[in-house]
């Protein structure tokens, strides 16, 4: 018999095994309080898991229903239909008193994509407490999943691993395995996964499966290569070492390019940074700033484009919200150039560091008292008045050109 994936065999099966999610699990999080204040008489809340691929929603959903006590139904919605949950539900104990007893934990993955009707199914259930629901999705919820739903919901957010987490999935996987790696196989490993743990654990198991033909003939542990888990992953290491030089050449280059208008360039730069693994949101808000800082008002409708290819990169992720990058960064780069915001808005931060906090002058001064609009505040103010509102002090200055 074929044994089950080594991301399966790794699987937690308690909170203290559980790595990562600090602010869910730990000691001051909800759902270790949620679980140390269950009580027979008190149905555990329906929840919806919000976070990257391989932070652990599945995982978290099997734990609890394990601390409950309770039977784990596990269901993903491309391939589920309404009435098979419908189904365990009417085989439940009909009795109110005892349903809060054997209340199923129904675990619903990538729940965004039922539809509005096969969510508003779920909503008699979850609100009478037949089942305890558990959605998972990577979509944001305030989108994917319908009102209704997330008011008798509690929406918990699980964040990407980091390397320091990963790297204790990672010495997991290898006591399992009996393996060992070279230090910048290890490193390329934990960059590649980009804070998925169950990549990482695919592609560590790949490379053990590669490495088995050069094993010692007595057991020996074998050192994992940089070679065997680039094959595994099927990728070759790039040079870009997040807290080295060349990362602030790549990210420079690509703004640059985009800044003198050349697309080709920008395009190659930022295929540089997605294929080293570098994260997309840290690629996006840079094009976001890049919007109004450079090409501001002579093209204003940049900046909508650099937040929807954020936007697209928060809800998608790799692989595919590399398309968008590249959408943004073609758009970005052929659209009119003005910095005139950005430097008159320096210009006048230099005006408040070397003058301080100016009075403003009266006529436009909120009167909210009878005291205030009697002392001048706001008089003869009109909407569009052509008085310059500037304080005395820089009556006449210049900002924006």
């Amino acid at each position: 018999m074929q044994r089950a994936p080594l991301a399966e065999r790794l699987r937690p099966k308690n909170l203290k095994e559980f790595i990562g999610q600090e602010h869910l699990v730990g000691k001051n999080g909800i759902i270790k309080k949620l679980l140390i204040a269950r009580s027979t008489d008190q149905l555990f809340p329906s929840l919806i898991f919000w976070g990257p691929p391989g932070s652990g929603k599945t995982t978290l959903a099997r734990i609890i229903a394990r601390e409950l006590k309770r039977e784990f139904f596990e269901f993903s919605a491309v391939n589920t239909k309404t009435k098979d949950i419908e189904k365990i539900i009417k085989s439940g104990p009909r009795n109110a008193e005892h349903r809060s007893l054997f209340t199923p934990l129904i675990f619903i993955d990538e729940i965004h994509r039922f539809n509005r009707a096969q969510q508003d199914k779920l909503l008699p259930h979850v609100e009478r407490g037949d089942i305890i629901l558990v959605g998972a999705t990577t979509e944001n919820p305030s989108f994917e999943v319908i009102g209704p739903l997330l008011s008798r919901t509690r929406v918990l957010v699980l964040n990407q691993l980091t390397d320091k987490e990963l790297n204790k999935v990672l010495n997991r996987g290898l006591k399992c395995l009996n393996e060992l790696t070279h230090q910048n196989a290890r490193k390329f490993l934990l960059e590649a996964s980009n804070g998925d743990a169950r990549v990482l654990l695919n592609v560590l198991e790949i490379a053990s499966q590669l490495a088995k033909p050069a094993r010692h003939p007595k057991g020996k542990k074998v050192i994992l290569s940089l070679d065997q888990i680039e094959d595994a992953l099927q990728r070759r290491q790039l040079s870009f070492d997040k807290k080295g030089e060349e990362y602030y050449n790549v990210i420079s280059a690509f703004i640059k390019s985009m800044r003198a208008s050349q697309p080709d360039a920008a395009l190659y730069y930022l295929a540089r940074m997605v294929e080293a693994g570098q994260d997309p949101l840290y690629i996006a808000r840079r094009m976001v700033v890049f919007a109004s800082e450079d090409i501001g008002m002579a093209q204003p409708t940049a900046l909508v484009v650099a937040n929807d290819v954020f936007r697209a990169c928060e809800t998608i992720g790799y692989p595919e919200c590399a398309i968008n990058l590249a959408h943004g960064t073609v758009y970005l780069a052929k659209a009119k150039k003005d910095r005139s915001a950005y430097d008159a808005y320096f210009r006048a931060v230099d005006d408040v560091k070397k003058h301080g906090n100016l009075p403003v002058p009266l006529k436009i001064r909120n009167p909210v008292t009878r005291l205030m609009k009697d002392t001048g505040y706001g008089e003869s103010y009109k909407k569009y008045d052509k008085e310059d509102f500037l304080p005395e002090k820089l009556k006449g200055g210049k900002y924006y050109n």
